[in-house]
């Protein structure tokens, strides 16, 4: 991997040498920061939607690259579920998607969700903002994408989205979404209603072997998942009057699904060797709602009133059992563990934004937020002393601490943000931020507490030329919460744990940001280099830590285990390969290298913060051929070996893997209709990785008890889809 990686900064080293040939003798073009792209500028690719049409542009970072877009990236989690965050969010290096100079109100139902259900005949202009300003819906973003619409546009179509994928175990998996949207006087109104079908199929082999290298058992395990389900979603955008406008949009997403595995386990421990199976089903639900609204008035002075809520709920349910094979015929259960959680948002917004001096506003507001999660969690196992119950499937009920709780914050955040345009040239934005809030936790266990902080934050950006921005940020980032922390709730990670343990003492990890950016765009359209270099001063950090009560069933929660710092260097690249002769070519390439430390709470020593990656790099490319209607690509993304760790009481895992490959094939009809072909984990081989060490005991002893290698693959995954629009 590491080979890999080096290849692909050669890549990217010898492009950035390449242009800058051509361009140090051009001179720049146009005046503004503000990149602007009008709907002709695309005419030649012949765009279906508004998401054809940012695929275009270089240097935007929509989720996956080489024209990617944000398609594939969603597969697996139901529509809907994409909310993230408390609160309406942003950061330094949030990516904000306006359309028509706001965002939606939502989170799981965003704007960004709406550009495949955009017509490229909507759309008269789509604008790349690099600077900041108070007429601006959003604030302290990295990079701001406003899609503008054509305001005369009054006839409504029909788009249709049909898709197959065929999955590993050769069947094929149909989904479909049909789209509503157009205008009528100041009414834009967008409905959509979509059906899924995904599969998953995952096969993992371990090996391990005892703490003195002799072999112990090796496993080979299928997994299949089968969520099913859909949703609708609708988006309204009134512009009342000349002074005020509202938006309204809600979704709705109901789904189940079915999981199984296999699972053979032979013991090398014995001659000749002895075979055991295990099979695990866990069927569930998945129900998503959302609305949200916002109403904006501006006055004739300049000034602008804004109030905006959202309200959402999310209900999650999984029932695991696992059976002991006996034999063809019959099998006993030694495991049930149900679960079950229910999370509701609701939150408010209210600002107003009005000139101070020439140049220079205020907007001071508020936002209140309550966050609730209800969970539930039940555990049975076979062989244990106790009367078995009907409810846990027949097993024998188990105590888990903190098994039903409820846990509630409510939120409150007065703000204060002030934009100074000092030159055309140069913007600073400062904010301060004081947010407090309470924590309640009822059911098993029972606790309140308060928290206060204060988020100031510094944005400075500076245009050395129209193409050459400079950006300094300093920011207090303050982290959410997650809930699920504070609460009892299934092991994923570990076959040999069942439960996880939830704690009712975490409070916010936060971290002062200091990042310098730098974006070069380059003349003529040929592309875009940026560069991001990073330092944060962690505090409050949160990961595993022991809470053993009893020395004979060691135990351990995410917790807060002190304070560290992290730092590093990203580069990215987004060039038309117009020096060759291929002006349609886009190679985009992003490299990204990081270090941390802290102090670890079990083995007191220094080492990298968990889940922090030592390197990763992404190379992609898109090419077009206007002439035949079609495009294709292909992408890479790849990471250090090793640069994924994770401690915990009893164990130290450390990940490795394969690149993941990706691409596709698309055609436009005469008719105007989309076909695309696209396949995932082209290499059918490709596989991630684990190697964990169990001790004897707690890490700090140094005895290993087991080393266990486990790589897991799903193998190749092709869908083609059907777009196109009545």
């Amino acid at each position: 991997m590491y080979r890999l990686f080096l290849f692909f900064n050669m890549i990217s080293l010898l492009i950035l040498v390449s242009i800058a040939q051509l361009t140090f003798a051009q001179e720049n073009v146009g005046e503004e920061s503000t990149i602007r792209y009008p709907a002709s500028y695309f005419s030649e690719w012949a765009p279906v939607t508004a998401q054809d049409m940012l695929d275009r542009i270089p240097g935007l970072d929509l989720g996956s690259m080489g024209g990617f877009g944000g398609r594939s990236s969603s597969r697996g989690r139901p529509p809907g579920s994409g909310g993230s965050g408390r609160g309406f969010g942003g950061g330094s290096r949030t990516i904000e998607i306006l359309i028509n100079g706001k965002r939606t109100a939502g989170k799981n139902n965003s704007t960004g969700s709406q550009l495949s259900r955009i017509t490229s005949e909507q759309v008269s202009l789509i604008e790349i903002i690099r600077g900041t300003s108070g007429e601006l819906d959003v604030r302290g973003s990295g990079q701001v994408i406003n899609v503008v619409l054509n305001e005369e546009l009054s006839e409504s179509s029909l788009q249709y989205n049909f898709g197959a994928e065929h999955a590993p175990d050769n069947t094929v998996r149909p989904s479909a979404e049909l789209s509503y949207s157009g205008q009528t006087g100041g009414l834009n109104f967008q409905a959509s209603v979509r059906g899924y079908d995904p599969y998953f199929y995952t096969l993992s082999r371990e090996y391990s072997m005892l703490g003195d290298f002799s072999p112990n058992d090796k496993v080979l395990e299928v997994r299949k998942r089968d969520p099913q389900g859909g949703g609708v979603s609708t988006n309204l955008d009134y512009q009342i009057n000349s002074n005020s406008s509202a938006r309204f949009n809600a979704t709705w997403t109901d789904g189940t699904h079915t999981s199984d595995t296999l699972r053979k386990t032979t013991d090398l421990k014995v001659s000749p060797n002895v075979e055991s199976f295990q099979l695990e089903t866990a069927p569930g639900i998945y129900k998503n709602w959302e609305i949200g609204g916002d109403y904006e008035f501006n006055t004739d002075a300049g000034s602008r009133w804004k109030v905006l809520f959202i309200s959402n709920a999310l209900e999650r349910a999984d029932t695991r059992e696992r059976y002991d094979i006996l034999s063809e015929t019959s099998k006993e259960k030694n495991l049930f563990l149900d679960s079950w959680s229910n999370s509701k948002e609701r939150i408010v917004r209210g600002s107003y934004t009005f000139d101070i001096f020439e140049s220079q506003d205020i907007e001071i507001g508020a936002e209140r937020a309550q966050t609730i999660l209800d969970s539930k969690l039940a555990l049975g196992i076979s062989g244990a002393s106790g009367i078995p119950s009907p409810e846990l499937g027949g097993l024998i009920p188990m105590p888990v601490n903190n098994a039903n709780s409820t846990v509630e914050e409510m939120r409150y955040e007065p703000f204060l943000i002030h934009n100074w345009i000092i030159s055309p040239r140069m913007s600073l934005e400062t904010s301060v931020l004081y947010e407090e809030s309470k924590i309640i936790q009822r059911g098993d266990i029972s606790k309140e507490r308060d928290f206060d902080f204060v988020k100031p934050k510094v944005d400075f950006r500076y245009d050395l030329t129209p193409q050459l921005q400079l950006r300094g940020t300093i920011d207090k980032v303050v982290e959410q919460l997650t809930f699920n922390d504070f609460v009892a709730a299934t092991d994923e990670q570990d076959e040999d744990s069942n439960v996880q343990a939830g704690n009712a003492n975490l409070r916010q990890e936060w971290y002062w940001n200091y990042e310098i950016n730098s974006e070069y765009r380059l003349p003529n359209d040929i592309g875009v280099v940026s560069g991001r270099l990073y330092y944060e001063d962690w505090h409050d950090r949160i990961e595993r830590m022991d809470i053993t009560v009893n020395e004979n069933q060691l135990q351990s929660t995410n917790g807060n285990i002190g304070d560290g710092e992290k730092y590093g260097l990203e580069v990215r690249t987004s060039i038309r390969m117009r020096m060759i002769g291929l002006p349609n070519l886009l190679i985009t390439a992003r490299s990204t290298v990081e270090d941390s430390k802290i102090i670890d709470p079990i083995l007191g020593v220094e080492r990298r913060m968990m889940n922090s990656w030592r390197g990763r790099t992404n190379l992609a490319f898109r090419h077009d051929l206007p002439n035949l209607n079609l495009n294709y690509g292909m992408n890479v993304q790849d990471s250090f070996d090793g640069g994924r760790l994770r401690y915990d009481i009893d164990d130290i895992e450390y990940g490795s893997g394969d690149p993941f490959w990706g691409a596709f094939l698309e055609w436009i009809s005469p008719q105007n209709m989309t076909f695309r072909l696209e396949a995932q984990q082209i290499i059918e081989k490709a596989k991630m990785c684990r190697e964990r060490h169990r001790f004897v005991g707690r890490i700090s002893s140094g005895i290993i008890e087991e080393i266990e290698d486990q790589c897991y693959r799903s193998g190749p995954i092709v869908s083609l889809k059907m777009t196109g629009i009545f």
